[in-house]
């Protein structure tokens, strides 16, 4: 029963992760990067430290109490997914919502899911045991269909002429989007790392009375600090070369209205994570590195359905339709191949 608790916990994070971008469908008048910004302060400063501190006893000695090393990893592995996060931005600009999530998460997926027990040495246990072996299958099931999934978006390209592919995504560019997802997928694996690094914070924070379900909130202000860092400096440079400083204060622009819109993608693109720590606790320990491809999974779920809903595949064939179905049917079945592992 505990399985299936994470599995739907890391539902939840998969749909506030697939979504959080719509609001910002909703900014008026603003360059991208004041956008983000915005959305970024919330999600990676304030909202963290609001729900540590209600989630977390003892947040700030639990991070204090923690050797530098230990804290610079963390950080470190969150300033690399930082970088992640922000080609992750332009991935949904310039391949839409759909298309840029499964190719990004495609290899967020493979790098975040394998790696760390392979640097945890204890990838035998994938290898030897029949839970592990239905968690390999899983992760291979799943990035078929993140590559499906990416198959019907070439297919969608080849169909559709220009007018239309910028009718349902304004700055719609193959090229760009494809390499831009590249990076952001290979790097945003980093948060699994940061995770790992970041561990004896979490264990402190367990010690010092927090409830497991909530410790992964404690290692948060850490490696989402890391994340900022990188954010800002990037979105401060685009403000200057784009001229785009006057965003924060134009009261020819919907002002309020931005805000409030960018402030609730920022809080909705944390509770991805909220979640997420949520699901992995309900996992057998063996089985944990799973969650990472689980989380994966459903974000590529919902951000396809949603841009199914908002028209970004309008214009193509039905062949392109049951290739976008089929991919969806391999995600959803590595997480019930993922789930089924971990009742073993």
């Amino acid at each position: 029963m505990n399985a299936f608790l994470g599995v739907f916990f890391h539902a939840l994070g998969g749909f506030a992760s697939g979504s959080f971008y719509l609001p910002f469908r909703k900014v008026k008048g603003w360059s991208w990067e004041s956008a983000w910004i915005v959305g970024g302060f919330a999600s990676w400063i304030i909202v963290p430290l609001v729900m540590g501190a209600l989630t977390v006893s003892g947040m700030f000695p639990s991070i204090t109490s923690a050797s530098p090393t230990v804290l610079f990893w963390t950080y470190f592995f969150g300033v690399l997914w930082g970088i992640g996060g922000l080609t992750f931005g332009l991935t949904m600009r310039y391949l839409g919502i759909s298309l840029g999530m499964a190719v990004a998460l495609g290899f967020c997926s493979a790098f975040g899911t394998l790696i760390p027990p392979i640097w945890e040495g204890r990838f035998d246990e994938l290898l030897n045991t029949r839970s592990g072996n239905f968690a390999i299958l899983g992760v291979a099931v799943c990035l078929i269909g993140i590559a499906v999934c990416g198959w019907a978006g070439i297919l969608k390209e080849r169909e559709l002429d220009e007018a239309a592919q910028k009718a349902a995504v304004a700055e719609f560019n193959l090229r760009k989007g494809l390499f831009i997802a590249t990076i952001s997928g290979i790097l945003s694996a980093c948060f699994a790392f940061a995770l790992s690094a970041g561990k004896p914070i979490a264990e402190k924070a367990v010690e010092l009375g927090t409830d497991p379900l909530y410790q992964n909130n404690a290692i948060y202000p850490v490696l989402l600090l890391g994340g900022f860092t990188t954010n800002f400096i990037w979105c401060m440079i685009l403000n200057f070369r784009n001229k785009s400083f006057g965003d924060y204060t134009n009261a020819k622009s919907p002002l309020l209205n931005n805000y409030l819109w960018a402030i609730l993608a920022g809080t909705t693109w944390y509770f991805q994570f909220f979640f997420y720590g949520m699901g992995d606790n309900y996992l057998p320990p063996s089985m944990r590195f799973s969650g990472w491809t689980m989380h994966m999974a459903f974000i590529i779920t919902f951000s396809t359905l949603w841009g199914l809903l908002l028209h970004e595949w309008k214009g193509s064939s039905k062949r392109t339709f049951r290739v976008v179905y089929l991919g969806l049917f391999l995600i959803v079945l590595s997480t019930v191949l993922i789930g089924m592992g971990s009742q073993l």
